[in-house]
Order: structure tokens, then C-alpha cells, then sequence
């Protein structure tokens, strides 16, 4: 199948989205051993498992088929976190990758991410600005589209909740209503929205824990971007390599430099960032924003 060409106005979904209240809008008594379970897959080499108790933490109030976990940054695809499947089909891991592939750009959150783009970055991550988006397969235009992502799991409606997570990258938790569970009403509606806190916070922390598992420079790099200043290409490649622990003299073979000339460029990147060596500059991007 060859990929799609961008949206455009005949094809893009009218989205419903809104800002979910801080505390969720309402209070709801879960059991302790459901919360907790959630909890302790956060991180865990099977990525996959925080989708799935997602699933066991709100079937028993909202009836669910499906959830995915997707991360975006930019214009680009997305990537997928987890899936999570009520043994509906086999297929759901091949569902998502098409969806990142091919049809993310006919996506109605789309809009509702660009929309709070501004408003989800002022927020304090103690505090994240939360957005929920509606999305029935009537909403669909795209009939490719339609029949991948909901015809063939036989999904009626998705609900997305949206955050935005190191200020850079959106992490969208999809929960799916099967055919026979039918759309959401208005009290499943106000379940999702006050849980979705919770859900919010162990998602975030489930995506570092896997960052930090498969990927440290990367979320190290993106901190870079959003806490310091403006870095040149050059001072990029040298705080990967001061953060992959090369010497002065392998740093300067890296980049083409004299040894003294890499010393310098290292002295200066150190005030620009205003560290005062590789000990304190790794700890200021492990650490909270605030430290």
C-alpha cells in the first residue's frame, strides 16, 4: 500500500475535543490492588503491559476492547508505546503500525493537539493541561482509514486522552469501544475524564522508564532542547559526545578538531548551559526542571 498524501480540507475529520478539568471533574473509589497494579508494570521491559492495565483498571467501569499508546513529536509519525487487546483480534499490533504509517495525518486529534499546543506547554508537569478527543467511525471520512482502524477490530468510537509530556512530545492513550459496547455515554465520559490524571501520570512515567531503558541520550537531548538555550549543530554533537563519556582527545577525533580546540568548545558549551562540568551537566538534565 502506498503511503498517504497529506490532509487536506475534504478529508480531515471535524474533531469534538476538550480540556479535561484538573482534578479529573469528579472523585471515583478504585480498588487499591488495580491502582497498584498499574503502577508496578510502569517501566518494565514489556512495554506493552501498562496498555493492558489500563484496560483492567477501567473495564470494570467502562466497558473497553482496545488501547493503544502512541508518542508524537512535530509533523512526524508517531511511535507506537503499547497496545493493549480484549482478545478481540490478533491483529492490533498491525492495526497500529498502519495507523503510524499511513494514516495519523487523518487523525481528528491532530487538531486538538495543535490547539493546546501552547496551552499544554505553560503547564507544570505536576499539573499536565489534559485534552480528550472523540473520535466514532462515522467521523471518519477516509474509507481506508475507516476499515483498518475501526471496521476490521470492530471498534464503534475511540476516546483519546492527550498530553503533552517533556514539553515536546504529545503521548495520546487511546481507549476503544467495541461494536457491541457501542459510543460512550455522558457517565462513561466522566469516568474516563476523572481518571485520566492517573492515567496521564503512570503513562508519562511508564514512557521515561522505557526512554531511560532503551534510549538515555535521547530523553537527555530532548531536556537539552527544552530547559537550555538555542544550541548550535556543533554544540549539539559535543554534548553527545561529553555525555557518551569521550575523552578531550576522542572528542576532538569525532569532530574533526584539534585537542585544544575541543577543550574550548567544551569550556564554552559549559558556560552557555551555565554547568560547570559533565558531572553537573548530566545532573541537570536527569534532574526535575525546577532543580
Amino acid at each position: 500500500m502506498s503511503d498517504l498524501s497529506p490532509v487536506t480540507s475534504s478529508s480531515a475529520i471535524s474533531s469534538v475535543f476538550w480540556v479535561c478539568p484538573p482534578s479529573g471533574g469528579s472523585t471515583l473509589a478504585l480498588p487499591l490492588t488495580q491502582v497498584s497494579a498499574l503502577l508496578a508494570k510502569l517501566g518494565l521491559s514489556d512495554r506493552h503491559a501498562v496498555a493492558e492495565d489500563v484496560l483492567h483498571l477501567l473495564g470494570p467501569l467502562v466497558p473497553l476492547a482496545q488501547c493503544t499508546i502512541f508518542s508524537f513529536e512535530g509533523t512526524g509519525r508517531p511511535r507506537t508505546v503499547a497496545v493493549g487487546d480484549r482478545a478481540r483480534t490478533r491483529e492490533l499490533p498491525d492495526i497500529s503500525q498502519a495507523y503510524v504509517q499511513r494514516f495519523y495525518r487523518l487523525d481528528g486529534a491532530q487538531q486538538a493537539m495543535q490547539a493546546h499546543e501552547a496551552a499544554a506547554r505553560k503547564a507544570p508537569p505536576q499539573r499536565p493541561h489534559i485534552v480528550l478527543h472523540r473520535q466514532a467511525a462515522s467521523d471518519v471520512p477516509h474509507p481506508e482509514y475507516r476499515q483498518t482502524c475501526y471496521a476490521l477490530p470492530q471498534v464503534a468510537e475511540r476516546l483519546a486522552i492527550l498530553s503533552l509530556h517533556e514539553g515536546r512530545r504529545w503521548l495520546s492513550v487511546n481507549l476503544y469501544r467495541g461494536l457491541e459496547h457501542g459510543l460512550f455515554s455522558d457517565t462513561e465520559i466522566a469516568t474516563v475524564q476523572a481518571l485520566a490524571p492517573l492515567i496521564v501520570q503512570a503513562v508519562r512515567l511508564h514512557y521515561t522508564g522505557q526512554v531511560l531503558g532503551s534510549d538515555l541520550m535521547a530523553l537527555m537531548m530532548d531536556r537539552l532542547a527544552l530547559r537550555g538555550p538555542v544550541l548550535t549543530a556543533r554544540d549539539e554533537d559535543v554534548v553527545r559526545g561529553l555525555l557518551q563519556g569521550l575523552s578531550t582527545q576522542a572528542l576532538a577525533e569525532r569532530l574533526g578538531l584539534t585537542a585544544a580546540s575541543a577543550q574550548t568548545y567544551t569550556k564554552r558549551l559549559y558556560r552557555k548551559l551555565g554547568v560547570s562540568g559533565h558531572k553537573e551537566l548530566v545532573a541537570w538534565l536527569l534532574g526535575n526542571a525546577t532543580d
